[in-house]
């Protein structure tokens, strides 16, 4: 079997590898496509029990274990699942030619024109720590839908999972299709510095800038997955407790360590402190304890909870109120309570910074534009959230904020869509993957032209010598019709 690679010269080796078998092969059939995307697909199902292990390993382990194999399941491996099989079943309508109207008068004298969707070569694929398979496996499906062939980078930060990932995407894929690489942040800069023919990120907004310049250097296109502060706006005409009774189940989530789990809560002044309570209640009735709760997931490591937990001490030592949903967690643990971080300056960190973690910010506004205009005061977020029955309010929360999509009346349920786009604009990245939008992603477009055999330019005067009234032709025709 082929071992993953662990080296620089290794991953240049590995890429010129599949470059030249990409070259090779030539055209890419939809039965191949599937073939290959099939071999994955058995892969997860195969060996999903060890999967789901190595992540709860990754998250921690004791009587209570870091985060729930259920969830693992749920989350990375169906997830991933369901952007393979989406891709696997639709990639055929994908391929087809997109025929397209020829200029005129070509158009009425037998040309033609199509739009042909081909493969970009190898494709550079580097995960992340909180959904690491999901971030591998459901950018790979609308890689390999496209054609392509993929090199993996698992996220050193959950390396059971990513050393597994690397024995059983060795030992089961070909090398030249599907190949994986694994290593820390000097391996990771190696990766992201390669001639990928398009590279693939999910990370921070931070680490993203670099990603980008290092793809920079050998013209790679790059799609980035980061994240940002995501927002949430509870209108007057929301259901509140069911509102909270949302904001809960997503703040929960995979212990609030989720790219589009929300970080600030916006909500009308006079509905703030039943806000703080009904949170508290809903998140208390999926959570009853924290310590030794098996569905409450820990923070990943020991180095990010003091990174949460950094942000709530300067907000503290601020002056600023922070309600908890329970009393603080014992120490001997990485889980941790849900904290509300009431009204904090804007200069604060926990402002500052994406929380990534078990703490939400509730912002008090009067009129919808103070939220609109807090939003708008930072960069793009990678999601945003309206709850709230009024249309109109709706529209205008949809037409004067940018964000990399929406959820209306509940949290994060966008990006499960397989046939809908998921990305970031602006701060919070660039480009797609998800069903269509995913293979265009990773496809490049190539418009193909097909001249009629009648060719009129000389008859019209368009060809050198050009007579007097060449100019006055062409001028004729600058008009604003």
């Amino acid at each position: 079997m082929a071992a993953a690679v662990t080296t620089p010269s290794g991953i240049h080796a590995l890429l010129d590898t599949q470059q030249q078998a990409f070259n090779r092969a030539g055209a890419v059939s939809a039965e191949t496509r599937k073939a290959r995307i099939q071999q994955v697909i058995d892969l997860l199902v195969d060996h999903c029990d060890a999967l789901a292990d190595a992540m709860g390993t990754d998250f921690g382990e004791g009587a209570s274990g870091g985060r729930p194999r259920a969830f693992s399941i749920m989350n990375d491996i169906l997830g991933s699942l369901g952007s393979l099989k989406h891709a696997r079943d639709h990639l055929e309508q994908w391929m087809q030619a997109d025929p397209r109207t020829p200029f005129a008068p070509y158009d009425q004298l037998g040309g033609q024109a199509e739009v042909l969707h081909q493969p970009k070569g190898s494709i550079g694929i580097i995960g992340t720590w909180n959904a690491p398979l999901f971030t591998l496996f459901s950018p790979l499906a609308c890689a390999l839908a496209a054609g392509n062939r993929a090199i993996l980078k698992p996220s050193e930060v959950v390396p059971q999972t990513a050393a597994l990932v690397a024995e059983l995407v060795s030992t089961h894929l070909d090398p030249e299709v599907v190949g994986v690489v694994t290593g820390d942040a000097e391996i990771g800069a190696a990766f992201a510095g390669s001639p990928f023919n398009h590279l693939v990120f999910t990370g921070s907004t931070a680490v993203g800038r670099k990603i980008m310049s290092a793809a920079a250097e050998n013209l790679v296109p790059v799609t980035l997955e980061l994240g940002g502060k995501s927002p949430v706006i509870i209108g007057r005409s929301a259901d509140l407790d069911d509102a909270c009774r949302r904001l809960a189940i997503a703040k929960g989530t995979n212990g609030g360590q989720i790219c589009i789990s929300p970080d600030i809560l916006y909500v009308p002044t006079e509905l703030l402190e039943n806000t703080v309570s009904s949170l508290k209640e809903q998140f208390r009735s999926f959570y009853p304890t924290v310590n030794d709760n098996p569905d409450l997931v820990a923070a990943v490591n020991d180095q990010h909870l003091q990174r949460v937990e950094g942000y709530l001490a300067d907000a503290r030592d601020r002056g600023v109120r922070i309600e908890s949903t329970h009393p603080q967690a014992s120490d001997e643990t990485r889980k941790r309570p849900l904290r509300l971080v009431i009204d904090p300056p804007a200069d604060s960190l926990i402002m500052q910074e994406e929380i990534f973690g078990s703490a939400l910010v509730l912002k008090p506004y009067t009129v919808l534009d103070q939220a609109i205009g807090d939003i708008n005061s930072r960069g793009r977020p990678l999601a945003l959230y309206y709850f709230g029955g009024d249309a109109d309010e709706e529209q205008k929360v949809l037409s004067n904020t940018l964000s990399g999509g929406v959820t209306v009346n509940d949290l994060m349920m966008h990006a499960a869509m397989h046939e809908a786009p998921f990305g970031g604009v602006g701060a919070s990245g660039m480009g797609h993957y998800h069903g269509y939008e995913g293979f265009l992603e990773f496809s490049h477009a190539r418009t193909v032209f097909r001249a009629p055999q009648y060719d009129p330019r000389g008859e019209w005067g368009m060809l050198p010598p050009h007579h007097d009234q060449f100019e006055a032709m062409m001028r004729a025709q600058v008009t604003k019709d």
